[in-house]
């Protein structure tokens, strides 16, 4: 009974940023349950990815898009749908970072960001509802992070973003739960990936070792995520163990916010 709950082979699923980080991680967990991924890229390292997945025997298949731009986000979805044939999964996972402190904060970075980790979520989340409502199934997971709780510093961009898809998976929940679409989010913690180098790479220009000790320090579990830490929350909101969980922010932050 157990077993079956999260059992989620033969599922259908679309991971955005599925290249690097936490969304490789994520993607790979889905396939190594059995389920059948199409990964999104920015570039075209994302053809070399689903191949080397493809070689590790999984169902893969890799989709070029510009997420910040709407006509080529859209086009992307499609495109996986054209692939996959049905949807049961959509994980958005991509995202960038540009950090500035707030008051010197360029116009551009700001459209950047704002474009990428917040309106195409919208863009996909709601192209990802309109094909799982007709047949009264689906998940979707956001990706939020500690920075929908709290503002960090120098990401006025990034922290906006992140609200915004906590408020997006409860909002979505709302309208589209009675319709057993199940919207929630994950809010990873501090995480060892690429786009945190400016915390935790000492040859980073922005890298401070007080601000990398104070953080790790605040760690309960005495070290940084990686992409295997999101795969078993991933699989739990994606299988039917979550199927009465609307518009929940799940951290996965090793205790951070309990500290």
């Amino acid at each position: 009974m157990v077993n079956s709950m999260f059992d989620i082979s033969g599922k259908k699923a679309i991971v955005t940023g599925g290249t690097r980080g936490l969304g490789r991680g994520m993607a790979e967990g889905l396939m190594e349950s059995g389920v059948e991924v199409a990964i999104i890229g920015t570039s075209d390292k994302v053809f070399a990815v689903a191949e080397e997945f493809k070689a590790k025997g999984f169902k893969c298949h890799g989709v070029k898009a510009n997420l910040a731009d709407r006509e080529s986000c859209n086009e992307g979805f499609n495109k996986c749908m054209e692939l996959l044939g049905d949807l049961d999964i959509l994980v958005a996972a991509h995202g960038i970072q540009r950090r500035h402190p707030s008051n010197e904060f360029p116009d551009q970075d700001w459209d950047d960001v704002i474009n990428t980790n917040l309106n195409s979520v919208f863009w996909l989340a709601r192209a990802a509802a309109n094909v799982m409502k007709p047949k009264g199934y689906g998940k979707i997971i956001l990706i939020a992070s500690m920075c929908s709780f709290f503002g960090g510093k120098t990401v006025p961009a990034y922290s906006a973003a992140k609200g915004g898809v906590a408020q997006l998976a409860k909002a979505f929940s709302n309208d589209l739960l009675q319709y057993g679409i199940n919207i929630n989010a994950l809010a990873p913690g501090y995480m060892d990936t690429e786009m945190n180098v400016a915390l935790t790479d000492p040859n980073n220009p922005k890298f401070t070792q007080q601000r990398y000790d104070e953080l790790t320090q605040r760690i309960p579990a005495h070290r940084w995520g990686t992409g295997n830490d999101m795969k078993g929350p991933c699989i739990f909101l994606a299988s039917h163990a979550s199927d009465y969980l609307g518009g929940a922010i799940i951290p996965v932050d090793g205790g951070y916010l309990v500290m």
